[in-house]
């Protein structure tokens, strides 16, 4: 049994202690920092509604009733996201480059760049849920089978297809950080001349660039395939944003952030691998880059 106390301090610190963890789940979840907190403070409030004598272990009863809640957000969405059209980007975690942040660290555990994140986002709930909760925290199926309204076998078939959306959707990055900065801080380079032959240079063949402007007016959420396309649009359509461009890690890996007037319009996360850039993830609606801190990015 959890330790019995009538001290609600108790309890609070025991609940603080359980936040990284339970901030990440939800994270990986929901895609967006903001409704992560939000599902993390509806755990905390459905335990102090609770009895919490009875409850055996904390920390699981605290991970089911996050995962309840992050699934339902995730069914009321999908049908929303029926209705729109383009990729989708989830929000990125962005940090100084070489100052990860405690917070930020507990989100990246066990690496959760933006490409892996955008394959998470075309999951459908369940099988998200099942993915999530076995595949990076290693919750046992009989407890996510309840959540999910399935018996085990089908909560672990449910995790296997998530897996293998993400083995053969998510592209292995080079390991060695300081290459991939070396190889996007080219590419921004080329970009800002308009040299177009650099630019086919750094990029895969058959690069993939994805766009999510949300709901804004204006040109549509989209997917480019190929480096001519890419580079087309670099050139033609990023000149007027890349003074304002700052490096950044984001999710973990280099990045870059627009901020014209010292506000995140654009966030751009980028795969590298084997020396060329694979996949370009660009959120564009600074509606969802709210929680985006600038101030201690490099120009």
């Amino acid at each position: 049994m959890m330790p019995t106390t009538d001290e609600p301090v108790a309890l609070a610190a025991q609940f603080e202690s359980a936040r990284p963890r339970l901030q990440a789940v939800a994270y990986r979840m929901l895609g967006s920092v903001t409704e992560a907190e939000d599902a993390v403070q509806e755990s905390w409030l459905r335990l102090s509604r609770s009895d919490a004598t009875a409850i055996e272990d904390l920390r699981p009863w605290l991970t089911t009733v996050v995962a309840r809640v992050c699934l339902d957000q995730l069914r009321s969405r999908q049908a929303r996201r029926e209705e729109s059209f383009g990729p989708s980007v989830p929000e990125p975690l962005v940090a100084p480059e070489g100052e990860t942040d405690p917070e930020h660290e507990a989100l990246l555990a066990d690496s959760v760049g933006l490409a892996l994140m955008v394959v998470l986002e075309a999951m459908p709930p369940a099988e998200r849920l099942a993915f999530v909760l076995h595949d990076m925290f290693a919750v046992p199926f009989d407890e996510i089978a309840p959540i999910v309204d399935r018996t085990p076998d089908a909560a672990r078939q449910l995790a296997s297809r998530g897996r293998r959306r993400v083995r053969g959707s998510v592209p292995r990055a080079d390991p060695d950080p300081t290459r991939r900065r070396e190889v996007v801080d080219a590419f921004v380079a080329a970009a800002r001349e308009g040299d177009f032959e650099a630019l086919v240079a750094l990029l895969d063949p058959d690069v993939v660039f994805r766009i999510d402007r949300g709901d804004l007016p204006g040109p549509p959420s989209r997917e480019l395939q190929g480096a001519q396309k890419v580079v087309e649009n670099a050139v033609t359509f990023g000149r007027p944003f890349f003074p304002f461009m700052r490096r950044a890690l984001v999710n973990g890996t280099p990045g870059v952030v627009i901020a014209p007037g010292g506000k995140p319009t654009s966030v751009a996360g980028f795969v590298v691998r084997e020396g060329r850039i694979v996949e370009i993830d660009l959120l564009a609606d600074p509606r969802r880059l709210r929680h985006v801190d600038i101030g201690a990015l490099e120009e």
